[in-house]
């Protein structure tokens, strides 16, 4: 298995740099499935056409992901006093026959492969599948991510 989870380095240097010009807590942020043989390079990739192994366009599914079901937000104090959790609500795929997703790609989309930021991988622990049914990508309590700050 190639897959794992983590961020996307190169994206979050154009944060922490001052360079990004989208906020992550924006309307356009989408998720996108992979199988296990993608090969995340995380300190290289930075833009949607660099994933591979993307999960193949079907009943449900279709490539290039979807937009969240709602706008993710940054929240300081979460999930405890010292963190701040990037959160939003579970995404799915309703009536859908996918086989083999093991990740899940979160990133800004602009429509264009070359430019769609990326911003984190999370990987399932294992391939699941459908056969017209519904996939749920459900967000851990603590959010999708968090940064720990305390000293």
């Amino acid at each position: 298995m190639a897959v794992q989870s983590s961020w996307y380095g190169l994206t979050f240097e154009k944060y922490f740099a001052g360079t990004h010009t989208v906020s992550m807590e924006s309307t356009s942020v989408t998720s996108m499935l992979v199988t296990d043989s993608s090969t995340p390079a995380f300190d290289v990739d930075d833009f949607r056409d660099d994933v591979d192994a993307e999960v193949a366009t079907g009943s449900g599914y279709i490539t290039g992901g979807k937009n969240l079901p709602a706008t993710p937000a940054w929240t300081v104090a979460s999930p405890a006093s010292g963190q701040m959790a990037y959160d939003s609500p579970d995404q799915s795929w309703a009536a859908s026959t996918i086989t083999s997703a093991e990740a899940v790609v979160l990133f800004e989309s602009t429509g264009t492969d070359t430019l769609d930021e990326l911003y984190l991988m999370s990987d399932f622990g294992s391939a699941v599948s459908t056969t017209n049914g519904t996939l749920t990508v459900v967000v851990d309590s603590q959010g999708w991510t968090f940064i720990d700050y305390t000293p």
